[in-house]
């Protein structure tokens, strides 16, 4: 565990205390104290329906997909006792994780999900609009930070140095170093050597792409379109032999982009691709011979900032799509079946 994630000793007892209060309102459930002998912090006891559950604890600050593998791995050295976190954040995709693995979970955001015998606790929190509780951390993988991960993400066994991945992402220096030293940070990334020699290796691939997936949905704008075709492939070979013909940077993505790469059984509806930003509207509709409408589009067209969903792209079946990662976080955020879509490319591309 990462002792700069670790709260300090008046937070983490408020922590414990809370989710203390929170364990003993459940009917039923007594919670008693036990002192660890390894550590300040002691464990829990949960009494509940004639059974006694030895369960760990342990406090995080803040607790993001990262952390929850790294927790994930911890418990599994626990020889079957449970594992509790008691967070003063932690993200929905973090939470995902640690109740499909059995961890318990209390957060100071009034989340709650502990599953033990004779115990089933599940709280979601309503954050009030206007909030302004922290939910990011300082260098948040989106953006130019997010193709430095994808940067990673794309050679996870190459050594790297600052200068390396700043030179591979076309970022400066002193955000390459930002984004590593942040990944240290959260464990799916580990330095060697010193000096000179310093380099840094990717250890969990599989957390990076959850944590940059998490953080890498990218703002963009988006232009709804129609244009007449048999098939949505017919429309995707159509679109991108005309914005060949224009010199317009694209990318396609969501389903369409999804059939060419791994074929899933679904609909594509709406054909998904994102434009540089620097093509001006009129200009792209002219280009393509697409008609704007208000409603009953066939095409979305999105243009984000820096082209930042446009770096690494793939070509498949002679047109270009986004990279594997950018798909897969793409597809996860399609209300269309795409969530499944996403696990099945993951299963069958992406690999981890």
């Amino acid at each position: 565990m990462n002792p700069a994630d670790i709260v300090n000793h008046l937070g983490g007892r408020r922590l414990e205390a809370e989710a203390v209060r929170i364990l003993n309102e459940i009917p039923g459930v007594e919670v008693i104290r036990e002192a660890r002998r390894d550590a300040e912090r002691p464990d829990l006891v949960l009494r509940a329906g004639g059974r006694r559950t030895h369960v760990v604890v342990e406090v995080k600050n803040r607790a993001n997909t990262a952390t929850a593998w790294q927790l994930v791995r911890y418990a599994s050295s626990l020889r079957a006792r449970p594992l509790l976190l008691i967070a003063g954040e932690t993200t929905a995709e973090a939470r995902r994780i640690l109740a499909n693995h059995g961890i318990g979970l209390v957060d100071g955001l009034g989340n709650a999900h502990v599953e033990l015998p004779g115990i089933l606790l599940h709280l979601q929190a309503e954050l009030k609009p206007g909030s302004n509780r922290r939910t990011a951390p300082p260098t948040r993988l989106r953006g130019k930070a997010g193709i430095a991960a994808l940067a990673l993400l794309l050679q996870p066994n190459r050594e790297w140095r600052v200068q390396d991945l700043a030179a591979e992402a076309h970022v400066a220096a002193g955000l390459a170093h930002r984004v590593l030293t942040r990944l240290e940070t959260d464990g799916v990334v580990r330095a060697e050597g010193k000096g000179k020699n310093r380099v840094r290796r990717v250890t969990n691939a599989a957390a990076l792409l959850d944590l940059w997936t998490e953080e890498s949905n990218e703002e963009t704008s988006r232009i709804f379109g129609y244009a007449l075709a048999q098939t949505p492939q017919q429309l995707v070979r159509t679109l991108g032999e005309r914005l060949k013909k224009a010199s317009i940077d694209y990318a396609f993505t969501g389903p369409a982009a999804g059939a060419l790469v791994a074929p899933f059984i679904t609909a594509v509806p709406v054909v998904d691709l994102y434009v540089t930003e620097q093509v001006a509207k009129q200009d792209l509709l002219t280009a393509t011979e697409v008609e704007e409408v208000p409603d009953g589009q066939n095409i979305i067209f999105h243009q984000g900032r820096n082209d930042a969903a446009l770096a690494f792209a793939d070509k498949a079946d002679n047109v270009w799509i986004v990279n594997r990662f950018r798909l897969y976080a793409d597809l996860r955020r399609d209300p269309r079946r795409g969530r499944e879509q996403a696990e099945h490319l993951r299963r069958e591309v992406i690999g981890f």
